[in-house]
């Protein structure tokens, strides 16, 4: 990970969205639908999340997600579903 790119802070949830507050005052949205596990599960499931890497990654281990903070940024989504990301691409 580039040394100066930055770190998560906070994940909040809407019915639809992520939203991950970064440590330089960034709040970046993501389509729930990039990730399969987390728009599946409850948002108390949701809730459980755990900031990994001093920043540099997202985890919940009840529903086994885990999501880098870099490739967030460049859009990247689940990465275990390849169709899943192709189609999201092409829209």
């Amino acid at each position: 990970m580039n040394i100066l790119a930055p770190l998560a802070k906070k994940v909040e949830f809407d019915s639809n969205m992520m939203w991950v507050e970064l440590s330089d005052g960034r709040k970046l949205g993501v389509p729930l639908a990039y990730f399969p596990r987390l728009l599946n599960a409850s948002m108390e499931q949701r809730q459980l999340y755990e900031i990994s890497g001093g920043g540099t990654g997202l985890h919940w281990d009840e529903i086994d997600e885990d999501i880098n903070v870099e490739y967030l940024l460049m859009g990247i989504g689940d990465r275990t579903q390849p169709f899943l990301q192709s189609q999201l691409l092409a829209a």
